[in-house]
């Protein structure tokens, strides 16, 4: 009876002591797999973190419409560093896309990787009340491109691609010199024109935003030389400088220039140096003189001028 205990106890005291070393054992498993979890989830995140996808720009053109916001799009994208919006989106400026939110607009930009710049133009932007906000509530680090060229000018290019627009559709469309004369008088309610009135647009964004974080670029320079205002977009962007004048060589045919990159070149398209609608001497005396004053305000708010008429 006594050997029948004894060897009871010696076989509880077995089984205890191999059932410590399974749990011992368990303990040991969990705790690896736990941490190999933990990496997998680590190194999840980072690779998600550095992976190429869709964000919102840190950067947009805003305007001016026929001030060359194309070309300054297509020569930023030659920077390695950038990716652009191949589309105008009109996010902010139309109802019926804000009305879609955040995630649609992140949605027609284009893949990049943390590193990268994306950059989306919409010309309509400058001249539209509500977008200064919007875009701030989106953003209020996003920096601001705003090309701009001699108004008077730029006016004209606006007419003009409308009535081609209209003639391509066999719509009719009145000669500029009547929707921008009333009574032999500029009439300021010409929609053309009021969006030729930089220094009234300008107002409404530094109301929102610092003029620091808002960059003008001549757009007249940059058609006749484009790397001196690209090498001042990419400081004010934070980009390395790597465009330079070897991506760009002189059309001499249209008088503007194409770019270059990787052996590739582009031009901009057809609609780029089309003549112009024609005005009389004396509707362009009164046209060009009507800006004059704008004109002044423009520049003491921005700190420079331009050689306009």
């Amino acid at each position: 009876m006594l050997w029948t205990v004894l060897f009871a106890l010696l076989l509880i005291l077995v089984l205890q002591t191999q059932m410590f070393v399974c749990l011992k054992e368990l303990r040991t498993r969990h705790s690896t797999l736990s941490f190999s979890s933990s990496s997998s989830r680590s190194s999840s995140s980072s690779s998600s973190y550095n992976k190429t996808q869709q964000r919102l720009p840190g950067a947009i053109i805003i305007g001016v419409r026929k001030g060359g916001t194309r070309a300054l799009l297509e020569m930023l994208n030659l920077h390695p560093d950038v990716e652009v919006a191949k589309a105008e989106v009109h996010y902010f400026n139309v109802e019926e896309h804000y009305r879609r939110g955040l995630d649609w607009y992140r949605s027609q930009m284009p893949l990049t990787s943390s590193g990268q710049l994306t950059l989306e133009k919409t010309p309509g932007y400058f001249a539209s009340p509500p977008v200064p906000e919007r875009v701030w509530n989106m953003n209020p680090a996003v920096r601001l491109l705003l090309i701009v060229r001699d108004p008077a000018v730029r006016l004209i290019s606006d007419y003009t691609q409308v009535l081609h627009n209209r003639l391509t559709r066999h719509k009719p469309y009145q000669p500029l010199e009547e929707l921008l004369l009333h009574n032999g008088q500029i009439d300021p309610g010409y929609k053309a024109l009021q969006r030729s009135l930089y220094y009234h647009h300008l107002t409404q964004w530094l109301d929102v935003f610092p003029k620091k974080q808002i960059h003008v670029v001549d757009g007249d320079a940059l058609i006749r030389d484009p790397f001196p205002e690209l090498r001042k977009a990419e400081r004010f962007l934070k980009l390395s400088p790597r465009i330079n004048p070897d991506n760009f060589y002189l059309n001499t045919t249209k008088g503007f220039y194409c770019l270059l990159s990787d052996g590739h070149d582009k031009c901009l398209d057809e609609s780029k140096g089309r003549p112009h609608a024609p005005l009389s001497a004396q509707a362009l005396r009164k046209h060009y003189r009507y800006f004059e004053q704008p004109n002044k305000m423009f520049f003491e708010m921005i700190g420079r001028s331009f050689s306009w008429c």
